[in-house]
């Protein structure tokens, strides 16, 4: 890591916690790029998609503790 890059993790180190995650988080972001002009608009329609499946009994969901007990059984 060069020392312009070392100087502002020391930075960023002395935030608190949840200022570290909004910084963390906006620097994740920047790495995707721009986003596509109608992906807001193809996520809210498969958002909605989605509910209209779950309410109308046509989706069934699972309960978290399953499902992460399913994901670390396969990622061990």
């Amino acid at each position: 890591m060069n020392e312009p890059a070392k100087k502002i993790l020391d930075e960023a180190l002395r935030l608190s916690i949840p200022q570290r995650a909004e910084v963390a988080a906006e620097l994740l972001a920047s790495l995707d790029g721009e986003p596509e002009p109608d992906a807001e608009a193809a996520w809210a329609a498969e958002i909605e998609q989605r509910i209209r499946r779950v309410r109308s009994g046509r989706a069934q969901g699972r309960p978290w503790a399953e499902v992460r007990e399913s994901f670390d059984r396969r990622h061990q």
